[in-house]
């Protein structure tokens, strides 16, 4: 029986025939293109750009100032060791005879058989598709980040890109476009482009290892948002001391402030391992190596040592001169330590540009492979093809698409939940769309490119009716939809009270990473609900459309008049905020939304319009507090706000409450460095309340009986009454600023814990909100600003 050889049954070597072989062997020959990369650019280049990545720019500080230097060398020993047990296989298989293209699908093919390693060798490919996107991304949120425009739409001289998501999503296709012609042309072309990419890298390097001796020592500010409020810290870098490196040496974990969560030898050994991974990057372009066998080996052993000596004496280096502090909290510090800034901006846009170019690469390699061995049948048969020169064109195309399907889901990951992706995704709930119109047109303004569901409550039991009443009235909220021109979807539900349809909607609107994380109510209060539908041409009754208001079609109710009872009750509807309170949800109350005509407000000649912001607690004014989790989402909306076309014109005003005698000037300079550092470009209207305070701290009310009552908020450390005249003051006092604003902004207070104080809660909210116009009270507990690179 004749021996079964692996390496002949599966074409990765085929022994020359006598004679020069046949006819059609040599045509083969004759065609197939020359392999041109040598080592150097073949597998060097690719492989240390994959291993350093952002890694080396980004996360070093990060590793020594949570492990230590004692660890980081320990976390560099395991992780080298763990490769180099995979690198060791690399080079035992490469050796082991010829290589094709998509080289570590081969390797594992040779070893494991065709049928396993195509199994393996489609999560290679998919790995690659990944990490690809990821790539791109992180580039896009970078270069946003510095040249960006602001929220406010004014800005520097750098910042011109405009900042949403679908332009972060064009500028990411432009990238991809670019590493796809890059790829498309072939190897060499993507070669001599790593091989600049490299340069530089190399480049921004040695500028950051002779700034830790060109630098002077210097203190460096950082500001920190974390929690209920934004710390600022001043840390250090000393130069080379001996006394740093002492500090240094032994571990120091504490939370990550990008993300709040405690580090442990773990967590950060599994940040830092991402540095060492990208060892088959040189593997994966064996097809198109001028020698794979001699190459892979020695090219990528080269880049693995090179790589750990530089993690090494980098980490030391940081350990030298770097006060601890300053490592925890700024994980950019290289960029403020280097002797010129902007270098290690550029060397983390070049060596996130050249991974997303040799992931891409990389996997088309692997797709062309897979196609050309027929595992997949059919299914992979246009993979097949290639140009005149060898490159595997169709497989870069394919690859390339699957990269951009990638970016659409990434907006369905469910763990995309850090600051820096926050997006308000809004669930409106409407009780009637008659008299909702204007707030649901308002609302869709303030969504910047997120979520937006309009919610809807019908009470009822299923169990008592013939069939669902809702499916009847799905086409009428769609016809409003377009009427309207929003973009929104439309939840319906059915429950036995509002409160826990509004609890089925929060937990079930939305689609896996898109779903409500803000919920925005109408006001409840006694004022005469009005027919916003005649307003709007496609339901008034002398429109031409085929649907107008009093088209029977349209599964509206009337409008509620003044005789009818509404559907909640006061408790129920504080009820309502508490649970979305519980359910981490942002909640905003809107009222006076049906005096909001934006088209008149802007066509005024001579006339400024104005967005106002009160981001002090009313109900607690002793906090004095600008900077909590809810002072800052309710700037964040604001700002939202005014980065919409038709709202850029109007002008953004903060509100500073302060107490004659109370440092401010100091309280005023540092709203204003809060604002500096989130790019937001509002003017600080300074207030001297000592009056209104003054009816807040001396005013009290009766514990019991009387027609004013008296509340005692929830918060502990305040056991102060809140009387009505307080409240009335605080209206007063925001009313007599200047000229009507389009909108104003107000803190929403925390409801009262105890369900009896609920109603009070309501009257205080209304007293202070009475005639004020178009108002959203918003109550924020989501972390959505950051000053972090």
């Amino acid at each position: 029986m004749a021996e079964r050889t692996p390496l002949l049954n599966y074409r990765l070597y085929t022994a020359p025939e006598p004679g020069g072989g046949a006819p059609g062997a040599r045509r083969e020959a004759r065609h197939s293109p020359p392999k041109k990369l040598s080592t150097f650019f073949g597998v060097v280049v690719p492989t240390l750009l994959s291993m350093f990545s952002v890694v080396l720019f980004l996360r070093i500080g990060f590793v020594v100032g949570q492990a230590g230097l004692y660890q980081t060398i320990l976390m560099f020993i395991v992780a080298y060791l763990i490769i180099s047990m995979t690198v060791l296989s690399v080079c035992a298989i490469s050796t082991n005879g010829a290589l094709d293209a998509g080289g570590a699908y081969y390797m594992i093919s040779r070893a494991l058989g065709p049928e396993f390693g195509g199994s393996i060798g489609i999560m290679f490919f998919f790995a690659n598709i990944c990490g690809s996107a990821l790539y791109i991304l992180g580039l896009v949120e970078s270069i946003v980040d510095i040249f960006g425009l602001p929220p406010t739409g004014q800005a520097t001289g750098i910042q011109v890109l405009p900042n949403a998501y679908w332009y972060e999503l064009l500028y990411g296709t432009v990238i991809l476009i670019l590493c796809l012609l890059v790829c498309l042309v072939g190897a060499d072309i993507y070669a001599k482009a790593s091989f600049i990419i490299f340069i530089v890298v190399i480049v921004v390097l040695g500028t950051i290892f002779i700034s830790f001796f060109a630098v002077s020592p210097r203190s460096i500010n950082i500001t920190v948002s974390l929690g209920n409020s934004s710390k600022f810290f001043e840390a250090s870098f000393t130069g080379f001391k001996l006394s740093t490196l002492k500090s240094n040496l032994p571990p120091k974990y504490i939370a990550d402030y990008t993300t709040g969560t405690m580090m442990n030898f773990a967590a950060v050994f599994a940040v830092m391992f991402n540095g060492c991974t990208g060892i088959m990057a040189g593997s994966n372009m064996s097809g198109d190596l001028k020698n794979p066998s001699y190459s892979i080996p020695r090219g990528t052993i080269t880049a693995v040592i090179f790589t750990y000596i530089i993690y090494t004496i980098l980490s030391l280096m940081v350990s030298c001169t770097c006060e601890r502090l300053l490592l925890q909290k700024n994980y950019g510090f290289l960029k403020d330590i280097n002797v010129w800034h902007p270098f290690v901006i550029i060397g983390i846009y070049s060596s996130t540009l050249s991974a997303a170019m040799s992931t891409l690469i990389g996997a088309s390699r692997i797709l062309y492979a897979l196609a050309k061995d027929d595992i997949f049948g059919k299914l992979l048969m246009a993979a097949k093809k290639t140009s005149q020169g060898g490159n595997p064109w169709a497989a870069v195309l394919i690859s390339s698409v699957l990269v951009q399907v990638r970016k659409y889901l990434l907006m369905l990951d469910v763990r995309k939940d850090h600051v820096k992706f926050w997006r308000p995704q809004i669930l409106l709930m409407v009780a009637n769309p008659r008299t909702s119109t204007q707030l649901i047109s308002f609302i869709n303004d303030l969504k910047k490119s997120g979520l937006y569901v309009l919610g809807h409550v019908q009470k009822g039991n299923l169990d008592e009716m013939p069939s669902d009443p809702l499916q009847a009235q799905y086409d009428s909220w769609l016809s409003l939809v377009d009427a309207l021109n929003v973009k929104s979807f439309v939840s319906l539900t059915l429950s036995d009270s509002v409160r826990h349809g509004v609890q089925h909607l929060l937990f079930i609107s939305g689609l896996g990473g898109m779903r409500p994380n803000t919920l925005i109510l109408g006001f409840y209060d006694d004022c005469m609900p009005e027919n916003g539908l005649q307003r709007i041409s496609a339901f008034s009754d002398n429109s031409s459309s085929v649907i107008n208001e009093q088209d029977s079609s349209l599964h509206f109710p009337p409008v509620r008049d003044a005789w009818s009872s509404k559907a909640l009750s006061g408790k129920e509807y504080v009820a309502i905020i508490s649970d979305s309170i519980k359910m981490l949800k942002n909640v905003c109350l809107a009222r006076y939304f049906c005096q909001l005509n934006k088209t008149d407000l802007f066509s005024r000649k001579n006339y400024e319009v104005s967005i106002d912001v009160w981001p002090l607690n009313p109900l607690r004014p002793d906090s004095a507090n600008y900077v909590d989790t809810c002072s800052l989402f309710l700037l964040q909306m604001a700002c939202i706000l005014n980065m919409v076309r038709s709202w850029r014109s109007a002008k953004l005003r903060i509100f500073l409450c302060v107490e004659s005698g109370n440092s401010v000037g100091e309280h005023e300079k540092k709203l204003k460095q809060l604002l500096s550092q989130l790019r937001i470009k509002g003017s600080i209207q300074t207030l001297h309340w000592d009056s209104v305070a003054a009816l807040h701290w001396h005013k009290q009310m009766p514990q019991e009986g009387g027609s004013e009552g008296s509340f005692a908020n929830n918060f502990p450390s305040n056991a102060m009454k809140i009387s009505d005249d307080y409240l009335m003051a605080v209206n007063n006092m925001i009313l007599e600023q200047g000229t009507h604003p389009a909108i104003r902004f107000l803190y929403l207070p925390r409801p009262p814990a105890d369900i009896t104080l609920h109603e009070r809660y309501l009257e205080q909210l209304d007293i202070m909100t009475k005639n004020l116009g178009p108002t959203l009270l918003i109550h924020g507990i989501s972390a959505v600003v950051s000053t972090d690179l």
